[in-house]
């Protein structure tokens, strides 16, 4: 006897349909509930959370529900004077808060009301002598970083602001022998750091030095038995790792790698009939985070009902394509 497999059952009573506009009336009614304790606790993430909520709606067709002056607004009031975007109004700049307003703002084709040489000086100013980012002045270095970086400056056309060899050269130090990435070098190989690696590569056309059927075999064993996704072995699936192992497996050309029909069935599982959104396993709690990456995953799996999602930059195609945003796809 092996050791047993971590994982979920899905219930006989689970859903097997997309509930499309329960998922859209939960997101629009979201953030109109100022008052509620969910929104109060969550004001240090409000960025990208606000990112979730509109990229979702836009996916599925129904950005126009929300408000977008309010939008813009909140996020001028959320840059500060050295260039970066913090999560909420007073809160230190960051550049993760910095990419999803920098994403909000490409949704709604609206970089301009914002000082964005500013936020390119920002960026640039993050980055270390071994290529490597700052998240912000407090010195965190991770790759999630680089991504945010480059992504960042990709959205906004001005890539040339960085050192992008030095900045490869750090994220393949981050590189282990399973083909996988981690958050620095050493670390062990995780789905989200490889998410982030591998789209960074994608963005500045280095792909090249991944070795994909390796990477790819790493990816697919993410995939239990109940079809959903895990992060890394022994921890149990979640709903957001269908688009961050599914965005990496499209990326290397290796996404008819796994079992479409299982995990579109876990996916689908994970659904509230009730109040609509996602949860991140079939019973828990919804939230608008795990709502964008179900159906950001379920795109990926062919939904004709949502929007092409590209996998680089989870918004919709048809906006990355506008932008004139050249990739590499393996």
């Amino acid at each position: 006897m092996g050791t047993p497999v971590k994982d979920v059952t899905i219930p006989d009573s689970a859903l097997r349909s997309l509930i499309l506009q329960k998922h859209c009336d939960y997101i629009a009614s979201y953030g109109t509930k100022k008052d509620d304790y969910e929104y109060c606790i969550t004001e240090y993430l409000r960025m990208s959370g606000m990112y979730w909520g509109l990229t979702v709606m836009d996916m599925m067709g129904q950005l126009d529900r929300m408000n977008k002056d309010e939008v813009i607004q909140f996020i001028q009031q959320c840059q500060h004077e050295c260039g970066g975007i913090g999560a909420s109004v007073g809160h230190d700049p960051h550049l993760l808060y910095t990419l999803s307003a920098v994403q909000i703002l490409t949704l709604y084709d609206a970089t301009d009301t914002i000082n964005v040489d500013k936020v390119v000086d920002y960026v640039k100013n993050l980055q270390q002598d071994d290529g490597s980012f700052y998240g912000d002045k407090w010195g965190e270095v991770d790759t999630r970083f680089s991504f945010c970086a480059v992504a960042c400056l990709a959205l906004l056309k001005r890539l040339d602001a960085i050192d992008i060899e030095h900045a490869v050269e750090f994220v393949l130090t981050c590189m282990n022998f399973d083909g996988g990435f981690g958050c620095r070098p050493g670390s062990e190989s995780h789905s989200g750091q490889i998410y982030c690696c591998v789209g960074m590569l994608a963005i500045v056309g280095q792909l090249h030095h991944i070795n994909a059927d390796l990477l790819g075999w790493w990816l697919c064993e993410r995939q239990l038995p109940s079809g959903g996704l895990n992060g890394r072995p022994e921890k149990l699936p979640d709903v957001c790792y269908s688009w961050w192992v599914l965005a990496s497996l499209k990326i290397i050309g290796k996404i008819h790698w796994i079992d479409k029909a299982k995990l579109t069935k876990f996916i689908l599982a994970c659904q509230d009939d009730e109040t609509g959104g996602f949860a991140d396993r079939p019973g828990d709690m919804v939230d608008p985070f795990h709502t964008l990456f179900g159906i950001a995953g379920l795109s990926l799996l062919g939904e004709d009902k949502i929007k092409p999602v590209n996998p680089v930059f989870c918004m919709p195609e048809e906006v990355i394509r506008g932008n004139g945003i050249q990739l590499e796809l393996l």
